[in-house]
């Protein structure tokens, strides 16, 4: 009888043991991770590729929304409150986000992208038909630059000296945009830090396989003039050697000038520019206005992936139809 209850006793024990380590094994490995919210479309393709397989991020600008004329909502600031992390470019791009970080998201860690060392960062060029442009000492069009955000609202039609914020248009920038990226989930999360580097050691092998894919896919467009809706392109162009030549509007929230349109039309006049670009988030009228009676085409770039789904695979896809756009407008 002893025997029998000893064994009952230890096969009882052992069966409570088994289901709390199964029970242990069964929970979510996202169940701790921390909360990351991200800003903006090609920023929350980077971060998720890094999180992969521990967490999602939650994406604030959704759909084809623009973060130049974006508007928070009760759902965002929710989402902000509960942040461990927010990950943005900075206050040159989603100025709208400068107020809600401070009001909702006192204690979260702040990524500011702009502030981050590794990355090119270029001077928004003046006026709206460039001259020819000069990529710098150093071949790459870095710039001496401070991080001080400026005020959207005071941008005008004359020439004026910030930092374009669309960084993540050149793969180099990317690179530097996942590195930190793991480094502040790696600081915020050290469980999971493993994790977090292995998926950005691959995440950095998949960029450079599509930085020289675009390379070849780009290299018979070196010579075509081409306009675009605004200056949002000086990246890849600069990391393809591609031939803008000047921009619609300064910013895209703001209608342009009788004497900017002029001078752009003559801008593609005298060049002969191939192609004027449209975004789809805006209005084409002002498209159709700039090539009326030039030999100029048309076509449409999209920078944020407005018309994509969210997720790993929105950026390489945003690159490429990048490069599709452009290839098929300029008739290369």
């Amino acid at each position: 009888m002893r025997r029998f209850a000893l064994s009952s006793f230890l096969t009882g024990t052992l069966s409570a043991l088994v289901a709390t380590a199964s029970a242990t094994v069964a929970l979510p490995a996202w169940a701790e991770a921390p909360k990351v919210v991200v800003s903006i479309k090609p920023i929350h393709s980077l971060v998720a590729a890094v999180m992969r397989g521990v967490g999602d991020p939650v994406l604030l600008v959704r759909g084809g929304a623009s973060p130049h004329s974006y508007t928070m909502k009760p759902s965002d600031a929710k989402a902000l409150s509960a942040a461990d992390l927010v990950v943005w470019v900075g206050p040159e791009l989603e100025g709208f986000l400068e107020k809600p970080l401070k009001a909702n998201a006192p204690k979260a860690t702040r990524l500011t992208l702009m502030e981050q060392t590794g990355l090119t960062l270029l001077q928004t060029r003046e006026g709206g038909a460039w001259e020819a442009h000069d990529h710098g000492d150093d071949g790459h069009g870095h710039k001496d630059h401070d991080h001080k955000g400026h005020d959207h609202a005071a941008d005008h039609d004359d020439d004026h000296d910030e930092l374009n914020s669309h960084i993540w248009l050149d793969p180099a920038n990317a690179r530097a945009i996942v590195t930190a990226t793991a480094d502040a989930l790696a600081a915020r999360d050290p469980a999971d830090a493993e994790a977090y580097r292995t998926n950005a050691d691959r995440t950095l092998q998949a960029i450079d396989a599509l930085d020289a894919e675009l390379k070849a896919t780009l290299a018979p467009l070196k010579d075509k003039p081409f306009v675009v809706f605004h200056d949002a392109y000086q990246y890849f162009e600069a990391r393809y050697d591609l031939s803008a030549v000047g921009s619609i509007t300064v910013s895209p929230d703001r209608r342009p000038s009788a004497k900017r349109l002029s001078a752009i039309r003559a801008k593609i006049a005298g060049l002969n520019a191939a192609c004027v670009f449209a975004e789809p988030q805006f209005e084409p009228t002002l498209v159709r206005t700039v090539v009326e009676g030039t030999k100029a085409r048309t076509g449409v770039l999209d920078p944020e992936g407005a018309d994509l789904p969210e997720g790993e695979a929105l950026y390489p896809t945003l690159m490429r139809n990048l490069a599709a756009s452009l290839r098929g407008c300029l008739g290369a």
